[in-house]
């Protein structure tokens, strides 16, 4: 009876230790409120933020969908020129290059697995990356002002 249970046991905490990578793998992503002030108004997206090199440049690569008034803000830590491409990213993404004063900068599309680098053409301190079309369609602008703590423009 003992050798059952012990035996159960091993085999109920195998099954734990080996499902907590899986759930790890599929665990949702922390999302950080981004707010853009248009002139119509306020919209509001919920974004994972890229903080290190090697997030930065995982990137939304090989994801094949995003919910709508989602995105990716990549944070570079310092206001510098970056480019940016879409490589082996599967989406069109609306790419947003974001001035330290949280001012936007430019927005340009990225096509899908183009190897054609997107320059930021002045320093920027962040990158938000949401659906293609998204900008147009929400009538968002140069110029517009980003709400994140990354731009201490959070009100």
């Amino acid at each position: 009876m003992k050798a059952r249970l012990l035996r159960f046991a091993v085999l109920l905490l195998l099954s734990l230790v080996s499902e907590a990578p899986l759930q790890a793998l599929h665990a949702e992503p922390a999302l950080e409120p981004v707010i853009i002030d248009t002139a119509s108004g306020p919209i509001t997206f919920q974004v994972e933020v890229m903080r290190t090199e090697e997030e930065r440049q995982r990137g939304l690569m090989a994801r094949a969908y995003m919910p709508e008034l989602r995105g990716m803000l990549f944070d570079f830590g310092a206001p510098q020129e970056v480019r940016m491409w879409m490589k082996d990213t599967i989406l069109p993404l609306d790419m947003l290059f974001i001035r330290a004063d949280g001012t936007i900068a430019r927005i340009t599309r990225g096509e899908p697995f183009s190897t054609r680098t997107l320059p930021s053409g002045e320093p920027v301190l962040g990158v938000l990356e949401i659906n293609g079309g998204t900008s147009a369609k929400l009538k968002i602008e140069i110029g517009n002002v980003v709400r994140h703590k990354l731009f201490g423009t959070v009100k």
